[in-house]
């Protein structure tokens, strides 16, 4: 397959599987809190790959692989991948039960908190060429120390755990929050894994460390 009709089945299945996960179980299509969220992550996704796609093509080849290479990395992402699709299961069953009764603003901030989340992510894919979706080090590839990655060294994962943590707000979840939040310490394991790596495998790595002090959360760690 080229990669246009890749990226396409990649986005098409995306939207099949996320619809599944969170309409079926909400046993109704009337929840407006899951369309927004949906519209959230889609349109800008839908505008930048296609804007990757035009411009940088190797780029989105990295974001298609999926298969980790690294033991540890294996592991973290199998849990990643069991807990995440779980957790929009219990969201789309809380609105369908009423467990959680989330106020109107509570839940448009937390739309536009997962937005910016989202946004960063992206603003990550523009600055750095070589942000593949698996963890490894390419012939050539160089640290990257402008835009978001002057601010802490894993601007894409603090971008992630913004997504996280309001994605259950935003879709007007408290009951779901906690286990949300357990993906946050499996991103921690996969960037101090991902580092090691880095420091062993790419030059200069070590150097950038010194001069970006924070790993995740400007000012705290």
């Amino acid at each position: 397959m080229t990669l246009k009709s890749r990226l396409a089945l990649r986005m098409f299945i995306g939207v099949v599987v996320f619809s599944a996960l969170l309409f079926v179980p909400a046993g109704s299509i009337r929840f407006w809190q899951g369309w927004c969220y949906f519209a959230t992550l889609f349109v800008p996704g839908l505008l930048a790959f296609a804007f990757f796609y035009e411009h940088h093509p190797q780029m989105v080849e990295r974001r298609l692989l999926l298969k980790e290479k690294v033991r540890e990395q294996k592991r973290i992402m199998m849990l990643i991948y069991i807990i995440w699709p779980i957790n929009f299961v219990l969201t789309g069953l809380d609105h369908r039960f009423g467990w959680s009764h989330s106020p109107l603003w509570l839940t448009i901030f937390s739309q536009v908190v997962v937005l910016g989340g989202y946004v960063t992510t992206l603003w990550v894919l523009k600055v750095n060429r070589f942000a593949s979706r698996t963890i490894q080090v390419e012939p050539g590839q160089e640290v990257i120390s402008s835009g978001p990655y002057r601010i802490v060294r894993h601007p894409m994962y603090l971008g992630a755990c913004a997504m996280f943590l309001f994605t259950p707000l935003a879709l007007g979840s408290y009951v779901t929050f906690p286990a949300f939040v357990l993906l946050i310490p499996l991103i921690v394991l996969r960037l101090l894994n991902e580092e090691k790596i880095m420091r062993q495998e790419l030059p200069d790595y070590s150097e950038y460390c010194l001069r970006t002090h924070f790993r995740l959360v400007p000012f705290l760690w």
